[in-house]
């Protein structure tokens, strides 16, 4: 009896010792949820993509949820996205994709297999580098196609306009926004959407004749089963030293994947 007890002992104090002598990652538990982050690397939002991916992955650390990152959409299948809770378009725009890639992310979305979040470049909407547009994805955005940009940029005043939805949890009634491109579209997406912010166009430093009069800059597509959130404001890396625009992200992030902060 003595020596089973004993033995149950060490064998008690084995597993202990090599529980605590595992590596730091091994202790944790699964991570909460795991994000794909299609981003570009390249031209002048390079800056911006790289400020973006050091400001995640600290995010990632800290809330215990996993990032992974690609370029190109070669690899998005459906079977590549069932892998992922949350989708995050960084800049990079809805045209050059496969057909494989086009197909996968549409059903992802209409059948609401994951949240997504677009930025800046994802209403890159119309004729561009020899591709047509995809038209799945300008109705998506809200019926909208690319005009015009201030190519000089401008500074602008963000006004919220949904206080009460948790994209905007946090985030100033007003703030600014610095050296941005502000795009123009053929129309509004208003009707066709849920707006949850806009620029004041009359806030504009310096002054631009490129105006579109309403127009919004954040909104949700209710019609749709994915949880999903369009961002405009994605050109320069000074967005991460804003914490309004911080906190516009966050939220986003944690909303579109349906979990809580």
């Amino acid at each position: 009896m003595f020596f089973k007890l004993l033995l149950k002992a060490v064998l008690s104090f084995v597993i202990l010792f090599n529980t605590m002598m595992l590596p730091v990652h091994a202790q944790k538990s699964t991570p909460a949820f795991k994000v794909i982050v299609l981003y570009e690397n390249g031209g002048h939002h390079l800056a911006y993509s790289k400020a973006a991916i050091k400001w995640l992955n600290q995010l990632a650390s800290k809330s215990h949820f996993t990032v992974d990152y690609i370029q190109q959409t070669d690899s998005i299948t459906s079977y590549f996205l069932s892998k992922y809770r949350l989708f995050i378009q960084l800049d990079y725009p809805p045209y050059g994709w496969t057909k494989t890639a086009t197909a996968a992310f549409e059903d992802y979305i209409q059948q609401g297999k994951g949240g997504w979040i677009g930025f800046h470049h994802a209403t890159l909407l119309g004729n561009f580098d020899g591709y047509p547009m995809w038209e799945w994805f300008s109705n998506f955005m809200g019926n909208i196609k690319f005009e015009n940009y201030i190519s000089s940029f401008a500074d602008g005043q963000v006004q919220v306009e949904n206080k009460q939805h948790p994209v905007m949890k946090g985030v100033p009634p007003v703030f600014k926004i610095e050296k941005e491109e502000w795009y123009t579209y053929n129309q509004s997406p208003r009707r066709q959407v849920q707006v949850l912010a806009s620029v004041n166009e009359s806030s504009y430093h310096p002054q631009s004749k490129v105006k579109m009069g309403d127009h919004p800059v954040v909104w949700i597509n209710p019609h749709y089963k994915a949880r999903n959130v369009y961002i405009f404001m994605g050109h320069s890396p000074l967005l991460f030293g804003s914490n309004a625009y911080k906190t516009l992200f966050s939220n986003a992030i944690f909303w579109a994947a349906g979990v809580k902060q």
